[in-house]
């Protein structure tokens, strides 16, 4: 018997084909699509907490750098910011809000704020990424190595650079006996910047003349009394890093004093150097970048999203950085030195 060969139409071959191509694709949509189920892109939400504007610039740093890490804003990442002006009750409301809407992550500073959140996420599973925090003296973290209870952060070691400020403003202003210095009265870390103030002070032939002040109100009073009076009562001004002489306000009314009677004013202020009115006081800031700090932070919090437990997260110690305002300090009579210039990471000219 002749075997025969059957022979398929032209156009149903055609129908065949489209039908096995659309049954492969629909196979592999399926497919696809179970593999990819539940493996969506998790958002995560960072609460961010400063006391203050001007530390802003570690709100930025933490952001660019979460976007270098790969962190799209709004896509893969969102963020709560808040500012306090260091204000307890609204401190205490913004982070249990953090808590509330239960965020991966917060990320405060400096000191105020960070020991505030460190009381709010006791109890609770959101990891604390502290920034221009003190660790002495405070129960902010069981140590440096191993910072525990699921909190990390970048530290500031307030003690050491304010005792390195004086160090500066001694070489910088040798004739200034009488150094100034104002200061929150509660401020946590000034207990032991005053300790190691007062302990340096006398090596250097230098007497501290202490303003502590609840408000930058009280310390524009404090200055309207001294301008009244024969003998301002200093030769120099000397800013730490507490909430009083940290803030906008507070800096310009330092500096307008200072300007005013022509005394020169070191320590913090890099961001107002550009203002008028720092321009005409300040001689030299020596304080840790304030965008490193920020970024620094956000390395440390990609850690903990990629689930490295934040409490066994080593705390990071940023560098401080010199500049020196060489125009104003020629402007006031001031020698700056060669040793003190190389030693300076930027000068303005």
């Amino acid at each position: 018997m002749q075997n025969r060969v059957w022979k398929v139409p032209m156009k149903m071959r055609h129908t065949m084909i489209a039908g096995f191509a659309a049954a492969a694709l629909a196979t592999g949509v399926a497919v696809y699509f179970a593999a990819t189920k539940g493996t969506e892109e998790k958002v995560h939400r960072v609460g961010i907490l400063f006391g203050i504007d001007p530390l802003s610039m570690m709100v930025d740093g933490f952001k660019a750098k979460m976007t270098e890490l790969g962190y799209r804003e709004g896509a893969n990442i969102v963020y709560d910011v808040r500012m306090t002006d260091f204000q307890r009750d609204t401190m205490r409301r913004i982070l249990q809000k953090f808590i509330d809407d239960d965020v991966d992550a917060i990320f405060a500073g400096p000191t105020e704020c960070a020991l505030a959140a460190r009381e709010a996420v006791q109890g609770s599973a959101v990891p604390l990424v502290f920034a221009y925090a003190m660790i002495e003296g405070t129960d902010l973290v069981e140590s440096v190595s191993f910072p525990g209870r699921n909190t990390t952060g970048v530290r500031e070691t307030p003690v050491d650079i304010a005792v390195k400020r004086l160090e500066l403003l001694h070489e910088a202003v040798p004739r200034a006996k009488r150094v100034y210095i104002a200061y929150q009265s509660d401020a946590p870390s000034m207990p032991l910047v005053l300790d190691g103030l007062r302990d340096m002070a006398p090596l250097l032939d230098i007497t501290l003349v202490e303003s502590p002040v609840a408000t930058v109100e009280e310390l524009k009073s404090d200055f309207k009394a001294r301008a009244a009076s024969d003998d301002i009562g200093m030769d120099a001004i000397l800013t730490t890093g507490e909430p009083v002489s940290v803030s906008l306000p507070g800096i310009e009314a330092i500096c307008t004093f200072a300007a005013g009677h022509r005394i020169p004013v070191g320590g913090i202020g890099k961001y107002s150097i550009n203002e008028e009115w720092g321009a005409k006081a300040i001689i030299f800031s020596y304080e840790s970048r304030l965008d490193e700090v920020g970024m620094m932070g956000a390395l440390l919090a990609d850690k903990i999203f990629n689930g490295t437990p934040a409490g066994a997260i080593p705390v990071i110690s940023p560098e401080a950085k010199l500049l020196i305002n060489y125009k104003l300090m020629k402007e006031l009579g001031l020698e700056a030195s060669q040793g003190l210039l190389r030693r300076a990471d930027e000068i303005i000219r």
